[in-house]
């Protein structure tokens, strides 16, 4: 699996996420799948809404790993 900080436009976490979504620049949504719905929602109906790919990994803890960050992220985004 390729690490997602590799990549050198990289947002991580909801309030980034959200902001970088509304200004239609991402171009890949990670999202943990055991974060919470209520905090997912929006970012999903944001992602589905401007067609941008979505991937998923299984837990926070790894996509904060794959982030490089030492804590979790419930999501993650990949800027054009």
């Amino acid at each position: 699996m390729f690490e997602i900080a590799d990549f050198n436009k990289l947002r991580v976490g909801v309030k980034q996420t959200s902001r970088a979504l509304k200004e239609h620049q991402v171009a890949v949504l990670i999202i943990a799948s055991d974060a919470e719905q209520h905090v997912t929602r929006r970012i999903v109906e944001l992602a589905t809404n401007d067609a941008v790919k979505i991937e998923y990994v299984e837990t926070m803890k790894e996509l904060g790993r794959l982030c490089q960050i030492d804590v979790g992220a419930a999501v993650a985004v990949i800027i054009k």
